[in-house]
């Protein structure tokens, strides 16, 4: 089947099904194409909680769909490929915070949403790039635990006298950055502002004009009145960048990096899952109910 009418059968099952599909900024650009809600964690989590439709289609990794379940409990989440998984997700693990909270007892957990159901459910308050900064700030806690992304953390640590305890990880897309790329793009691309994502390295959050969610970026292009953005986070992004400024270029941070986990759903799976109602998130009650605590906590900093 070629793909117009994959995506002629995509629309007519989303209707039959009281479906909605929700694609991250890092998607591949066919499937960007055919979103419903094209957007950020922040945008998309908020969002999944508030659609109306009964079945939600989420095209990104597995914990942001493990998100919209915990936030949706009663509605149907179907993660269109399996494999679809975030490596900086698995690093951290509910045994190892559990020992690192028995050491800080005074410390409040805030946790990255890119995280599993388990890891959320063991933490005070989740948190997304977009508002970090926010719910750090905000909690009453002098003390912080911040998992898992170490990079984020010291992004955070920026802008507050708090003392925060990095959980050792990291995105392997965004720590592929270097110093030596931005100082290149730089003599390229002079006039050029450029925007990097927090889960860059700290060398290189230096060296950028702005650090921003890819919310922060999608805004940021939109409003500001350069003509050209060189851009440090996962290549997808620049579709969708080009796309809604079409009289401004965008270059990638150095050779595009590209997230495996983002780009291994293919429209052929969005149509699958739509058709078999595969592959369903499914999630302990008791657990989604630790963890929606944490969720809803995030959304009071938005």
């Amino acid at each position: 089947m070629d793909t117009k009418k994959i995506i002629n059968q995509i629309s007519q099952l989303k209707k039959e099904k009281n479906a909605i599909l929700l694609v991250h900024n890092y998607q591949r650009k066919e499937i960007q194409d055919i979103a419903d809600l094209l957007g950020d964690s922040l945008d998309l989590s908020k969002r999944a909680g508030q659609t109306p439709h009964q079945t939600i289609v989420f095209c990104g990794v597995r914990f942001m769909a493990e998100t919209a379940k915990i936030l949706s409990p009663e509605k149907t989440v179907l993660l269109p490929q399996p494999n679809a998984s975030c490596p900086m997700a698995a690093m951290a693990d509910t045994e190892g915070l559990r020992k690192l909270k028995a050491k800080n007892p005074e410390a409040c957990v805030v946790t990255y949403i890119n995280s599993t159901a388990e890891v959320k459910a063991e933490s005070d308050v989740c948190c997304t790039s977009a508002n970090a900064i926010s719910v750090v700030q905000n909690i009453k806690a002098r003390k912080v635990i911040f998992a898992p992304d170490k990079h984020l953390a010291s992004w955070v640590q920026r802008f507050t006298d708090k003392t925060i305890i990095p959980w050792d990880g990291y995105c392997y897309v965004h720590n592929q950055f270097s110093e030596e790329e931005v100082l290149q793009a730089r003599k390229s691309h002079p006039n050029a502002v450029f925007m990097v994502h927090p889960e860059c390295p700290k060398e290189v959050a230096d060296l950028a004009d702005h650090v921003l969610s890819t919310s922060g970026m999608v805004r940021t292009a939109k409003e500001s009145d350069a003509a050209v953005f060189v851009v440090g986070t996962e290549e997808g992004m620049l579709y969708r960048l080009k796309a809604e400024n079409p009289e401004k270029q965008f270059f990638s941070l150095g050779t595009p990096k590209t997230c495996r986990g983002m780009k291994v759903t293919q429209i052929q799976n969005v149509h699958q899952a739509l058709l078999k109602n595969q592959y369903e998130i499914i999630l302990d009650e008791a657990l989604m109910d630790k963890a929606r605590s944490a969720l809803q906590r995030m959304l009071l900093y938005v």
